[in-house]
């Protein structure tokens, strides 16, 4: 049932957002050189590496120059075109391809590289036990703005706490977090660990 719905999801979503898809990567292209999408090697279900699919927002070559892998906000590596697509999440739309592969799911822990992964404990890997999502608990409660340790947190009591209903007030929270802002709102029962 999940997978019918992610599929069904990603592919409306994908058709819906052509569009806006061709528009982005026309603005990439009159802004440099460089591929249209970025791939990175991500974790995901069972600590299984998989090919993040994103818009490129960087120039090319930028992981191995200043912060490496680390992005941070004002970063001199984001192209202006990417600081447009960053802002408005849609450098993320062709991970839907990702949903579509059976590599992610709409809904999920964010997908982490490698190195960070190993620094799980116990706990916190537990959240490869689902396939990593586009959206997920701690994408609606404060996505980057949080310290990492509360998103892992986060995303480890979805784990614990999965359901359809869940799933569909993740869904709905999703356009608030993106468009308006960090969602503020209850946390579902959801309490930091000591």
């Amino acid at each position: 049932m999940n997978r019918a719905a992610d599929v069904a999801i990603a592919s409306t979503a994908l058709l819906v957002a052509s569009p806006l898809l061709a528009l982005a990567a026309l603005a990439a292209k009159l802004e440099g050189r460089g591929p249209l999408l970025y791939k990175q090697t991500r974790v995901g279900k069972d600590s299984v590496d998989f090919e993040l699919l994103k818009l490129r927002t960087m120039v090319v070559g930028a992981e191995t120059m200043g912060a490496g892998y680390a992005v941070s906000e004002g970063d001199s590596r984001i192209t202006r075109v990417g600081q447009i697509l960053r802002r408005l999440s849609l450098d993320e739309l062709p991970q839907f391809w990702n949903v579509i592969r059976g590599e992610m799911s709409v809904i999920g822990p964010r997908p982490t590289l490698r190195y960070q992964v190993e620094r799980y404990d116990a706990q916190q890997a537990r959240r490869l036990e689902v396939k990593p999502g586009i959206t997920g608990w701690a994408q609606v409660h404060g996505r980057a703005a949080l310290p990492w340790e509360e998103r892992i947190a986060l995303d480890v009591w979805y784990v614990e706490h999965r359901s359809a209903s869940l799933d569909l007030k993740i869904l709905a929270k999703t356009p608030l977090a993106l468009f308006g802002g960090t969602y503020k709102g209850d946390t579902g029962g959801w309490k930091a660990r000591s």
